[in-house]
C-alpha cells in the first residue's frame, strides 16, 4: 500500500466487527515510520448506521475542545495523541486500540477504551474499567482484552523509564499557525 501524501486529507475510520462505525477527516502530517495526522478543533464526525448500535461519540457532530496530533506505528496496539489548546501542547494521551490498517484514502482502527494521560512528566490510567465493559458488551473478546492489558503493561514500563518513542521526534512539534 502506498503512503499518504503529506498535507492531504484522509479518513480516520473506527471499524467495529468489520463495519465502519465512525469517520472523520484528518490531515496527514507525516507518513514514514510513523503515520501522523492532525485533527483540528471543529472537525466533522460521521456515524454510519451500525448493527452494534450507536458509537459512544454519536451525540456529537464535531470534534470539539482541542486540536490533536495523532501518531500511529503499524504494529502498535495503541496510538499516541498530543492535545493542543491555543497552539500549545496540553498533554500526551495513549489511546489503546487495534493496530491501524490502511486503504487508498483512509485508515482503520478501533478504540479499546483504556487510556493513559501523560502530563507534566507524570502519567495516570484513564478508563481502566472500559476494557471489561467492552468485553461484557461484545466489543472485545476476553482474548482481545488480555492483549490490551499486555500492551498497556508494555507502555506503562516505557513511561516508567522515560523511553516513549514519541518523545524523541515529536516532543517539540507544534501546529503551523
Amino acid at each position: 500500500m502506498s503512503k499518504f501524501r503529506v498535507g492531504s486529507s484522509v479518513l480516520r475510520r473506527e471499524v467495529l466487527h468489520g463495519q465502519v462505525w465512525m469517520t472523520m477527516p484528518v490531515q496527514v502530517i507525516a507518513d514514514d515510520d510513523v503515520l501522523a495526522v492532525w485533527i483540528e478543533d471543529g472537525t466533522p464526525l460521521a456515524f454510519p448506521p451500525h448493527p452494534f448500535g450507536p458509537h459512544p461519540w454519536s451525540g456529537q457532530d464535531r470534534w470539539t475542545g482541542s486540536s490533536v496530533l495523532q501518531l500511529y506505528r503499524p504494529t502498535d496496539a495503541y496510538s499516541v495523541w498530543a492535545f493542543f489548546n491555543d497552539g500549545r501542547r496540553d498533554c500526551w494521551y495513549i489511546n489503546f486500540e487495534r493496530p491501524y490498517s490502511r486503504g487508498d484514502d483512509y485508515f482503520d482502527t478501533d478504540d479499546h477504551g483504556l487510556d493513559i494521560v501523560v502530563k507534566d512528566g507524570d502519567w495516570q490510567w484513564k478508563d481502566r474499567d472500559d476494557v471489561a465493559g467492552q468485553v461484557a458488551s461484545g466489543r472485545l473478546t476476553p482474548t482481545e482484552a488480555d492483549a490490551v492489558w499486555r500492551e498497556a503493561a508494555h507502555v506503562a514500563h516505557t513511561l516508567d523509564h522515560g523511553i516513549g518513542w514519541w518523545f524523541r521526534r515529536w516532543k517539540d512539534w507544534i501546529p503551523v499557525q
